[in-house]
């Protein structure tokens, strides 16, 4: 009598330590930019979605800062997480990172890293990364499991899709791509240009719309363009496939921090862009399971 063997569980990679150079600070909005990492001879392989890690205690100007939110939190400050909004065959990794302020009565801790990354004159510095990590990624099987990719984010949520549609463009991959864009105004989108420059070179397989929240004549923009948030009338006719589609949706969401203030306080938590629509769509009927997400607070 045979014995049936339990099928190993997949081995996750351990994240690397790499040390690499920043070659470029390019300032993409008011409020956000692109490091562009060179790696050097070390072997670069990642996914189109990933993101890597940096320790924000490498860096001397951050020491006091640092040891004052330790101070403060109780606890050491942690790695922050950067997706990467190159894609695997381009020859520089890049991460695009959204500024961060302190708004007091608003914001409980003053930004540590982010701004540093933004405006700390690093081009030509050496920095420690750890890499490459994230399961926001497309399956092996995608092109059996659709031909609609479609790409839901709000604000910086836009850069891990900004890398999966380059990568899935680049190799070839038999699928359409809606692209939906949410922001407040006109100058808060993300790679607007070169979104465009993607959806004219790619006639009939990758289509771009935009949603303005803060805009008063948003059709000076374009057709394009549409005003408010992301609503289920919007997504019910980007989306006729609610079946067979595949979505990825990237952006901000309740924050453990708010999770806890609504418990102390019995009242409950505003949803943000990622609650309002995973609600939408769900209503729609898009299973849970073809829904993809990355979050943030």
């Amino acid at each position: 009598m045979s014995t049936a063997e339990t099928p190993a569980a997949p081995v996750r990679k351990r994240p690397v330590e790499y040390e690499v150079t920043v070659t470029e600070v390019r300032m993409e909005t008011h409020d956000t930019g692109t490091l562009f990492l060179d790696f050097g001879s070390a072997p670069v392989e990642y996914k189109a979605g990933q993101f890597i890690n940096i320790d924000p205690h490498q860096f001397p100007a951050l020491r006091a800062l640092a040891a004052f939110l330790q101070e403060q939190k109780g606890r050491r400050e942690l790695f922050r997480s950067y997706s990467m909004s190159s894609a695997p065959h381009e020859p520089l990794v890049a991460i695009t990172v959204k500024d961060e302020e302190f708004l007091p009565g608003l914001t409980k801790y003053p930004p540590l890293l982010a701004p540093y990354l933004l405006h700390g004159r690093l081009p030509g510095a050496r920095i420690k990364v750890q890499g490459f990590m994230g399961p926001y990624t497309l399956p092996d099987d995608v092109q059996e499991r659709t031909d609609h990719l479609v790409h839901i984010v709000a604000g910086s949520g836009g850069v891990p899709n900004f890398s999966i549609l380059k990568d899935a463009l680049h190799r070839g991959l038999k699928l359409r791509h809606t692209v939906l864009c949410s922001n407040k105004t006109w100058a808060d989108m993300l790679f607007r240009e070169e979104l465009e420059k993607l959806e004219a070179a790619n006639p009939g397989t990758v289509k771009v719309l935009h949603t303005l929240t803060r805009e008063t004549e948003e059709s000076r923009f374009g057709p394009n363009v549409r005003k408010g948030r992301i609503g289920q009338a919007l997504l019910e006719e980007l989306i006729p496939d609610r079946q067979t589609c595949l979505v990825y949706a990237c952006g901000p969401a309740i924050s453990p921090w708010d999770r806890r203030k609504a418990l102390e306080t019995r009242t409950p938590a505003t949803p943000r862009f990622m609650e309002a629509v995973l609600g939408h769509l769900h209503t729609l009927g898009v299973d849970d399971k073809r829904i993809k997400r990355e979050t943030y607070g």
